[in-house]
């Protein structure tokens, strides 16, 4: 049985005498307040349902959005009521609105998935996107997943809302992405999809099962933002727990797979019956389990929902502080941006794209921290020689990502937010714009409810006593996950010094 929330920040000012002004005090409080007005900018009112992003000056919302877009404005909406910002009745209205919008949505009825593309104004499901290219509607392992974890979030956090959020939610089945037979490299069976379409794709490459056409990519990383669908399907009973250890930490050590980014190291094991290589990098003197790109989303935006730190004190636990470290490393020692926090987010030239540490993704290519594409190659042993030292240029800083940071990093993310919004044209009356290449000093006036959905969730974690992962967390789920979380030693060392987190900072 889930608890029923009480505004966090109302709570503590009735016991503590404060005033609504005390809170405010906050800079969080702050960045809280002006992110929520882009959230509530980019919704339309007819609907409920927010745009993909709109521009820095609040006017003109996309034409589109998404299952994970209306996810983070759902859980958004909770953070604004436990923060003060809007009225408990208000989030009501709002969150009612957009589950009553989504209850009509047309989506797959075997499965209870959502389109990856929607007319924000109307509800459609887009054919053509607002630059007029053609898209055949797809539906998302992870986008769904986000919207599911929304759906948890209402549930637990607004009481008068649950049989409308259950009513979705239980309908969403995440066995229909689970392929049995999906292998990854290390021999391990049984992963999730990218998604399917239930029309013929345009693609060659593509597997029919269960009158749908599933894509040919199954996600076989662990530290991927994929594994919020792996913790949901197992958490309801839809996938076997065995699907999370199927799940690669690395790739092998191996002159087969000498193409990822360096050569990982770590012992083997055996863990409910799959075989477990704890492969692990070390960068710069930190070692962690990387992600595909080397980008903080990957690595903790499950985090928000599920108390991994917590539940896998020697996996998740050693690893988060150390992906937070690596990444202040990357940026304030190695390429010496004087700033950090690197994720897939605007680019502050045009368009979309894919920012990282190089050295700390499986992806050989590596998600650049800059516009020019610096790289790092160290090599991998007798199989690749190492390339020469990274030289690096308009490094691009992703302010959602240092937001991701605010639990293993408080004071070094708090300063590095402050410094970015003194420094540069970077903050708006929507909060932070999405990214800034700051050696040029470019930024991307622009908002996009993903990233803004990140910041208001990191905020209501770090302000609101874990709101989100409160509402998110049943006992069910708990009993379903936390044992996977608990039995496992990723090889990252215990107590390994990581300076970069400042005083407070839990290796």
């Amino acid at each position: 049985m889930r608890r029923q929330f009480v505004p966090i920040i109302a709570l503590i000012l009735v016991l503590t005498g404060g005033t609504a002004a005390t809170a405010a005090a906050s800079p969080l409080s702050a960045y809280a307040r002006d992110t929520w007005k882009s959230m509530v900018a980019m919704t339309d009112p007819a609907t409920g349902l927010i745009a993909d992003n709109i521009p820095g000056d609040l006017r003109n919302r996309a034409a589109y959005t998404s299952p994970t877009n209306i996810g983070g404005y759902l859980w958004s909406t909770v953070v604004a009521r436990d923060l003060g910002l809007i009225s408990d009745s208000e989030a009501r209205h709002r969150a009612g609105q957009t589950l009553d919008t989504l209850a009509g949505l047309r989506h797959h009825n075997a499965s209870g998935m959502y389109y990856n593309w929607y007319n924000p104004h109307d509800g459609a499901v887009l054919t053509e996107l607002p630059d007029g290219s053609a898209v055949t509607p797809f539906l998302s392992s992870v986008d769904n997943g986000w919207l599911a974890a929304a759906l948890r979030v209402v549930e637990g956090a607004i009481p008068q809302l649950r049989g409308k959020a259950d009513r979705v939610l239980a309908a969403m089945n995440f066995g229909f992405f689970y392929n049995p037979d999906a292998t990854t490299a290390a021999g391990n069976k049984g992963l999730i999809a990218g998604g399917f379409w239930d029309t013929p794709p345009p693609t060659d490459c593509s597997l029919v099962r269960a009158g749908v056409w599933f894509t040919c990519n199954h996600y076989d990383i662990t530290v991927t933002e994929p594994r919020i669908a792996t913790y949901l399907g197992i958490g309801a009973g839809q996938i076997p727990a065995t699907a999370y250890y199927a799940t690669m930490r690395t790739l092998p050590d191996s002159c087969a797979y000498s193409w990822q980014e360096m050569q990982p190291q770590g012992p083997t094991t055996t863990i409910n019956g799959s075989i477990v290589y704890e492969g692990s990098y070390r960068y710069r003197g930190i070692t962690f389990v990387p992600s595909w790109g080397g980008d903080m989303f990957e690595a903790l935006m499950p985090d928000l929902f599920v108390p991994e730190e917590q539940w896998g004190p020697t996996s998740w636990g050693r690893n988060h502080p150390a992906t937070v470290a690596a990444q202040i490393e990357h940026g304030l020692n190695d390429a010496k941006y004087g700033y950090w926090g690197f994720s897939p987010a605007s680019n502050p030239f045009g368009g979309y794209s894919v920012w990282g540490v190089d050295a700390m993704g499986m992806d050989t290519n590596g998600y650049p921290s800059d516009v020019q594409g610096g790289t790092y190659d160290a090599g991998f042993g007798t199989c690749r020689p190492a390339g020469p030292p990274g030289v690096y240029g308009d490094g691009v800083i992703t302010p959602h990502a240092a937001f991701l940071a605010l639990p293993y990093a408080n004071g070094p993310a708090l300063a590095n937010l402050a410094k970015l919004k003194t420094h540069f044209d970077a903050y708006g009356p929507g909060g932070f714009y999405d990214a800034i290449a700051v050696t040029t000093g470019t930024v991307a006036r622009r908002y996009l409810a993903l990233d803004q959905a990140m910041i208001m969730g990191a905020i209501g974690n770090e302000l609101a006593d874990n709101d989100l992962k409160r509402a998110f967390v049943t006992p069910q789920f708990e009993n379903a996950i936390r044992p996977l979380l608990a039995q496992e030693t990723f090889n990252v060392p215990a107590g390994q010094p990581l300076p970069q987190l400042g005083p407070k900072g839990r290796p």
